[in-house]
């Protein structure tokens, strides 16, 4: 379980793929981010919670499997790539952002990039099936970073990049037609589930 509130960014220094498993190994830029960190602790690259398998010299190494390759963004990357971490939660710590379970429903593009005095304003294609669980002034994670709606329409939604956003996250650098991971509020998920349902 995590926040959505990016630990620091890394670098993936070692891709190595075999069909539709991949190795990565990433560095943390942040020195003490993997500080009390132990092999099979979960931690969210790029908004998908994968499992730390080993440490080497000042990064880690995880295992995508084929689901999690087919689901993500991670068929695109590339070696030298910049990648948001995030440590899981601890019982006790402050809820900031929103519950992100760090599985990936969607992959979507950038369709518009604006900037809005300090803040980037970027635009969204959004999944029709995704349409229920997109709400205005909701939530969303992109790439991992909790992220509040500012408009939901019917086939697109946006959000806005606030200066610390744009310095701790790799979302700053996202241009028109480059793809991200999307996670909807889990919350969202379920009253929709059950309205479904109380509908039938």
């Amino acid at each position: 379980m995590f926040s959505g509130l990016i630990g620091t960014t890394g670098k993936i220094r070692l891709l190595e793929q075999t069909g539709e498993t991949m190795h990565l190994t990433v560095v943390p830029q942040a020195s003490d981010f993997l500080k009390g960190a132990v092999v099979g602790d979960s931690i969210a690259v790029d908004g998908t919670c994968l499992t730390i398998e080993q440490f080497v010299d000042d990064g880690f190494t995880v295992t995508l499997m084929p689901q999690s390759f087919i689901k993500t963004i991670f068929k695109e990357r590339r070696v030298g790539d910049l990648v948001n971490l995030e440590r899981s939660l601890k019982i006790g710590d402050r809820l900031e952002g929103h519950i992100v379970t760090g599985h990936v429903d969607e992959v979507t593009r950038v369709i518009d990039r604006r900037v809005n005095e300090n803040a980037i304003e970027l635009t969204f294609a959004l999944p029709s099936w995704l349409r229920d669980q997109v709400v205005s002034q909701g939530s969303v994670a992109i790439n991992g970073v909790s992220l509040t709606v500012m408009r939901a329409g019917e086939n697109d939604f946006s959000v806005g990049l606030i200066p610390h956003t744009q310095a701790v996250t790799n979302l700053d650098g996202l241009q028109v037609g480059d793809l991200v991971n999307m996670e909807t509020d889990i919350l969202g998920k379920y009253v929709a589930r059950n309205m479904k349902v109380g509908l039938k």
